[in-house]
């Protein structure tokens, strides 16, 4: 009777994986980069990235054309709403199933932590450009660039993580072939 193939070379190392079951066992990961909302808003890592660079180079810029003060406060209460709806939807929809395999996704382990961490920041920037956009606060860049350096390092790293968590090398870790093909997502 011929060997029996396994998931593993005789080196203990996983054996490539096919193009199509990449494709499943990556699907998480690129949906995370991507990510579309029900309301169709697209809230994909690649925007917050985007929009994050665009608020923070509008806190920089002193040149003609840079976005106004009323441009900067409605892209930041945007960013921070979309963000903090991302985030929701992970934790109670995403982040509890794979819990169940992941150790990274539990609520005592980092990314989890990192959410609060984002989420604290968020609030003190929606709080300050709310205020900004009732007229009790005149909006200063150098307040909003000093509210972004409160939590920007934890959120890139985050957006990072999250992704490279998800890819298929780890991802095939924990589950099966089926099993993904049924994950939410």
């Amino acid at each position: 009777m011929g060997a029996k193939k396994t998931s593993a070379s005789e080196s203990g190392e996983p054996l490539p994986l096919s193009a199509s079951d990449f494709r499943i066992y990556n699907r998480m990961s690129e949906q995370m980069e991507a990510f579309i909302t029900d309301l169709e808003i697209l809230v994909k890592h690649s925007h917050f990235r985007l929009t994050w660079n665009q608020l923070w180079e509008a806190c920089e810029s002193k040149k003609k054309g840079a976005l106004s003060a009323r441009q900067m406060i409605m892209m930041g209460l945007q960013f921070c709403s979309q963000l903090d709806f991302h985030h929701s939807i992970e934790e109670q929809h995403i982040f509890p199933v794979l819990a169940k395999k992941m150790p990274e996704f539990r609520k005592e382990l980092e990314l989890l932590s990192q959410h609060r961490q984002i989420h604290a920041g968020l609030e003190k920037l929606e709080h300050y450009l709310e205020k900004c956009r009732s007229g009790e606060e005149d909006m200063r860049r150098d307040e909003v660039k000093r509210l972004m350096d409160g939590f920007g390092k934890v959120l890139w790293t985050h957006l990072d993580q999250e992704v490279k968590t998800l890819e298929a090398a780890n991802m095939r870790k924990f589950w099966s072939l089926d099993e993904m093909r049924r994950l939410p997502m």
